[in-house]
């Protein structure tokens, strides 16, 4: 490419890497991290889960198979921006409608190409997740480090994510009727408990216990999202009004929130887990599954001790939590994404064991 470097991305250690803009063109300061994922790119960048956060792609190439409408994860993508080593406008896909470059555009999410990623990469995963601002090549160094250091970063994601009303999603011959807490949901949750004969009435993060049983659900999800677990008290409270009276199940942040929801503790990890490629061991059956993930935060296995939780699933790279659950109050959370798209989906087993928590609940109710 001839034309001249016209963006740059500045870390908080001072670090540079100078590159070509694509999506909107406009300056973000957000956390940066990285994602191991070899395809799905546009599931991330429409994951509720990467609001405030730039994305280095590890996988070189993006963008050469477009954007399909039907793919998207959620409506209106927040995702902080994107860093790619190369990126296509000429996708070749008979299934797209727009370039990953105008959808990105549309939303303001900024990117940048011809960028080093492997060494931004080890850089992000020897010296962590940390601030960094996208920005303009003619920015000056010392400029753009101001602005790091006088940004902070939010804390209110799930607020500005979840949905403003209740909405539905109906399927045909239903058998259960599901409230989904949003934090932040992946829409092919929904369709996975469509595909599984559950109503599913989405409702904001704030709705109250008393609101959610109005409803009669025979059973509860708790989404996925941005940010740290401990700021998001409403649904704390919420499980803990709601366990015990109905069957819950929870997702990422949803399974961060059951936990602390219990008495646990959660920490943030120096780089997070981002990728589709992350061995867990179920350790009810002594299987290894292939994992999809997403997450800044994990649980601390020791403060689950008294808590009536424990350990169902562990991640096999770092040993920490993947999965807890109380078979009393038939309530159970993975740290991971079984409906993960494109994949993989070896955990799609959870929803079953949903369904099936909820058909226990009914005979016996």
């Amino acid at each position: 490419m001839t034309e001249k470097k016209n963006r740059k991305l500045v870390l908080e250690d001072g670090s540079e890497f100078l590159g070509y803009g694509f999506g909107a063109d406009c300056e973000h300061v957000c956390e940066i991290v990285f994602n191991t994922s070899m395809v799905g790119y546009q599931e991330i960048v429409s994951d509720p889960s990467y609001t405030d956060q730039i994305v280095v792609m590890t996988y070189p190439l993006i963008g050469n198979y477009g954007i399909a409408d039907d793919d998207f994860e959620t409506k209106t993508p927040t995702i902080g921006g994107l860093a790619v080593r190369e990126y296509n406008d000429l996708p070749s896909n008979f299934r797209y409608t727009k370039t990953l470059s105008e959808i990105m555009e549309e939303n303001r999410i900024p990117g940048i190409f011809g960028i080093d990623t492997r060494k931004l990469t080890r850089s992000i995963r020897d010296l962590g997740s940390r601030k960094a601002i996208l920005t303009w090549a003619d920015t000056p160094t010392e400029q753009a480090l101001e602005v790091l250091r006088q940004t902070d970063l939010a804390h209110d994601a799930v607020s500005r994510v979840s949905c403003r009303k209740r909405w539905y999603s109906r399927t045909s011959n239903p058998k259960y009727n599901v409230v989904a807490v949003d934090c932040g949901i992946k829409l092919n949750i929904i369709r996975s408990l469509n595909a599984r004969g559950c109503n599913v009435t989405v409702v904001p993060w704030n709705t109250t216990a008393e609101a959610v049983m109005a409803m009669r659900p025979d059973g509860v999800f708790l989404s996925n999202g941005p940010g740290d677990p401990e700021d998001v008290t409403p649904v704390i409270q919420l499980i803990r009004q709601l366990r015990g009276r109905v069957p819950i199940f929870g997702i990422c942040l949803g399974h961060q929130l059951i936990c602390l929801a219990y008495g646990a503790k959660t920490y943030k990890l120096k780089f997070g887990h981002r990728g589709g490629n992350h061995p867990v061991k179920n350790l009810q059956t002594g299987k290894i599954e292939i994992t999809s993930q997403n997450h800044s935060y994990a649980v601390e296995e020791a403060s689950l001790a008294g808590t009536g939780l424990s350990v169902t699933h562990v991640n096999l790279l770092d040993a920490t939590v993947e999965g807890v659950k109380c078979g009393a109050d038939r309530i159970f959370s993975v740290q991971y994404h079984p409906e993960s798209a494109p994949g993989p989906q070896d955990s799609a087993y959870l929803f079953d064991q949903f369904i099936e928590n909820m058909k226990e609940a009914k005979q016996h109710a």
